[in-house]
């Protein structure tokens, strides 16, 4: 009796699943690292045209739980590449049912976290498209690697019935829009965290010289500590697009944010923006922003105006207004 042949995207199926899931890994990592460093992604660093991307990877809706939400994603990643590839290295001849087993369990953790971000996925893109209205290539990319994961888990193995994908990817569908909704419930709606009002987050893109509008209020704290930084020679070096140096300056607040700039101690390294000075920034030698120097010492990096006051010797009102958003 001839023996049927096995359609060859059933044999490749599981590499092709772990080899997305290991490129997904790679671009959320970077997107992670350079989140958590204060850093700009690739597609915005020193270009105010790319503003756009920035403000979407540092939107409200790019924080979960106070973590960069590309930690999740690469986490993702990371378990669907474990889950397509881990079978691979068990010995099909000598390890045959225990192999048999751990495809056929994996087929359905597959399937399982495919539809997952699939749908998560989905939802951001209707997000990116209705409310933060920007381009984002990072996350349009990410949207277009779970639905490639979607597909290939559904056509990667030969089902038993359309029974045994459908009910399963309805019910982690379900189960997967509620939680989103949940998150993100109340996202952009100022609360109170630890006695503070928590700062809004850029949603479109700055446009030069000023980028966005500082709509915080400042406090004797805040003024007091910015003309503090004055008197000691600290100085902030930050760009207009960069959603990190608007973070620092809604903590601020409009009132101290004008001084620590006629004052001279907040210099703008983009040469669109108001006062533009690049040379100054190349010459402390800024690989990011915003970027601190204080005593000598440099800070990357929104800071928490306690950790200026910290490290500044600062020793006047403390009762600082704000607070970023996921950080008490």
């Amino acid at each position: 009796m001839r023996r049927r042949s096995v359609p060859w995207i059933h044999r490749y199926s599981r590499p092709l699943i772990g080899g997305v899931s290991i490129v997904g890994a790679i671009l959320t990592g970077y997107l992670t690292i350079t989140k958590l460093m204060g850093g700009a992604a690739a597609c915005t660093a020193g270009a105010s045209d790319g503003a756009g991307c920035t403000g979407v990877l540092n939107s409200p809706y790019a924080t979960v739980f106070g973590l960069p939400l590309s930690l999740f994603g690469f986490l993702a990643y990371i378990a669907m590449a474990v889950f397509a590839l881990s079978p691979l290295f068990i010995n099909g001849e000598t390890q045959k049912n225990l192999r048999k087993s751990l495809e056929n369990n994996t087929w359905l953790l597959l399937l399982a976290g495919a539809t997952a971000m699939a749908v998560f996925s989905g939802y951001l893109m209707y997000i990116l498209a209705t409310d933060l209205k920007e381009l984002c290539p990072y996350c349009i990319t990410s949207a277009l690697f779970a639905l490639t994961l979607l597909i290939l888990t559904i056509i990667g193995r030969e089902w038993e019935g359309l029974g045994q994908i459908i009910l399963p990817m309805v019910v982690v569908a379900m189960i997967t829009l509620v939680g989103t909704l949940a998150v993100y419930t109340g996202v952009n709606s100022p609360t109170v965290a630890g006695g503070k009002e928590e700062i809004t987050r850029p949603m479109t893109e700055a446009k030069p010289p000023y980028g966005w509008e500082v709509t915080t209020v400042s406090g004797k704290a805040e003024i007091a500590l910015a003309k503090h930084l004055k008197a000691i020679g600290a100085k902030e070096y930050g760009a207009f697009w960069c959603p990190h140096c608007y973070d620092q300056k809604q903590l601020f607040g409009k009132e101290a944010g004008e001084i620590l700039k006629k004052e001279g101690v907040y210099i703008e390294c983009d040469p669109q923006g108001v006062n533009g000075n690049p040379q100054a920034c190349r010459d402390a030698g800024i690989k990011g922003f915003p970027t601190w120097i204080i005593k000598g010492q440099e800070y990357s990096g929104t800071q928490r105006l306690e950790k200026l006051a910290e490290v500044s010797g600062y020793t006047g009102p403390m009762n600082f207004k704000y607070t970023v958003p996921g950080r008490n």
